[in-house]
């Protein structure tokens, strides 16, 4: 088995999960430095529980994540060693413009950037930069309402163009915003939505995701604009829905829960709302807030390639209360019986990597990008100091298995693959460190604790050799 020789192997993180430094260099404070570790965490992250500051009852896990904020050199260092061609990392909106609305940039923030893209230079890597992974000023949420509000638009290009500006040449791979789906699942953490009450929640939702998208696509020109060079992509929560039986009701909530995944990448991929969508929309007691330009902003700006977050697949059911649901990636889904189960319940389905590539490439037609795979588990450091995770090589062994077959036997056009949490990090749903996903151990607890010394586990060594055979020896 064999994959293009300029594939791009890495791995992938997330600012607001392992950078840290909260309060350090200018930057102001986001969404995403608020939500809690605990069960207040799903209620602030859909929206539900106002938390516009930091409490003493709480803890705070982003406020220092993995302080790669003071650590990224030997980070990234560690990353040259395991031969990386790409790192996918994100940029903290609030670095750049504390507040979110000014009208010049903090140059402290720019500059940080700037030495995080060219350390990667240094050893051969290509930055993946999400403009925007879930961060959204807290300013801008309490004074203009985040992205309900259609002057987000602006101030998100003026990020943008900021950006593909002062790192042209630096950076040519961008997303534009990490898991757009995920505004109807985790709206706080997604679009920086916070209900009020009697608000109709699915129309803020659909609103926030209408500027996002035309935001999108606003960036989308920016960037083909600056640099001719830059190559744009979209990113989904992805993983395809099986229906639990033959049942033709089961069938089609399948489709019905795949098209709602797919219904914001259908836009920024052929540059209009499909005629489901609108239905769709309409049925929520919602309208699309279209103004004058936008049908040809999206028409205009499409993206470049498609790329996605892959954990598991998911199983849909007419009749869910009757199953045993379990989560993935936030989404609910009824459990597989025919797969096992990571130890946060998430669904194994290599195959279901390899099923979701195929139909996402039968339906867009473009190159694709896998941004995000990985296995979260809670590691052990040995008496000896090593951590043994062949849990972790076997389930990405097998996912890396099932993306070749998809390559080479299906056809499908794949530009690169990064794993999720290259080095430990805090998860996004739980706020855990036990949840681990890296190559790389970090020496940090659930409450803060620890030395922040790194320690490459078994799997780092494994996957130095993935890149090495181009993913000929797993």
């Amino acid at each position: 088995m064999s994959l293009p020789k300029n594939f791009l192997w890495g791995g992938a993180t997330a600012a607001n999960q392992c950078e840290g430094g909260f309060n350090e260099g200018g930057r102001g404070l986001a969404n995403v430095d608020l939500m809690p570790l605990g069960a207040d965490r799903y209620l602030v992250g859909t929206g539900q529980k106002k938390m516009f500051r930091f409490d003493e009852e709480h803890f705070y896990p982003a406020k220092t994540a993995v302080d790669m904020y003071h650590h990224y050199k030997e980070d990234i260092k560690l990353f040259g060693e395991m031969g990386f061609k790409t790192y996918r990392l994100s940029i903290a909106w609030t670095r750049i413009f504390p507040k979110g609305d000014e009208e010049k940039p903090n140059e402290e923030g720019l500059a940080f950037y700037e030495n995080i893209f060219r350390e990667c230079r240094k050893y051969g890597i290509e930055p993946l930069v999400t403009i925007n992974h879930f961060d959204c000023p807290m300013y801008l949420i309490e004074n203009y309402g985040g992205w309900r509000n259609r002057k987000m638009i602006d101030f998100y290009v003026k990020l943008a163009q900021t950006l593909f500006k002062r790192y042209k040449g630096l950076v040519k791979y961008w997303l534009t915003f990490n898991e757009i789906n995920m505004i109807l699942h985790f709206p706080f953490v997604a679009a920086g939505l916070y209900f009020e009450k009697g608000e109709n929640d699915k129309q803020v939702m659909v609103t926030a995701a209408h500027h996002e998208l035309v935001a999108s696509s606003l960036a989308t020109k920016l960037a083909h604009e600056i640099d001719p060079e830059n190559q744009v992509g979209c990113m989904m929560a992805a993983g395809s829905y099986y229906p639990e039986t033959c049942n033709p009701e089961d069938y089609w909530k399948a489709i019905c829960d795949n098209r709602e995944s797919y219904m914001f990448i259908d836009v920024q991929s052929w540059g209009y709302y499909p005629a489901y969508a609108k239905k769709w929309a309409k049925r929520q007691g919602t309208v699309i807030p279209f103004e004058k330009g936008d049908e040809e902003i999206l028409r205009d700006n499409t993206v470049d390639f498609i790329s996605f977050s892959y954990y598991s697949s998911r199983v849909s059911s007419a009749n869910p209360e009757k199953g045993k649901q379990t989560e993935s990636n936030i989404f609910a889904s009824v459990v597989n019986p025919y797969l096992k189960s990571s130890d946060w319940g998430w669904m194994i389905d290599p195959m279901g990597l390899r099923i979701t590539m195929n139909e996402l490439y039968d339906r867009y037609r473009k190159p694709l990008f896998i941004v995000e795979n990985g296995l979260g588990a809670a590691d052990t450091v040995e008496e000896d100091g090593t951590v043994a995770d062949d849990y972790r090589i076997e389930y990405l062994k097998e996912h890396i298995r099932a993306m070749i077959e998809a390559v080479e036997e299906d056809g499908v056009e794949l530009l690169g693959y990064t794993t999720w949490g290259c080095i430990d990090l805090i998860s996004n749903g739980t706020g855990e460190m036990k949840k681990r996903y890296g190559f790389i151990y970090v020496d940090r607890d659930n409450e803060g604790n620890g030395t922040m010394q790194r320690i490459p586990k078994k799997s780092f060594y494994w996957y130095k050799k993935v890149i090495e055979s181009n993913g000929n020896c797993l």
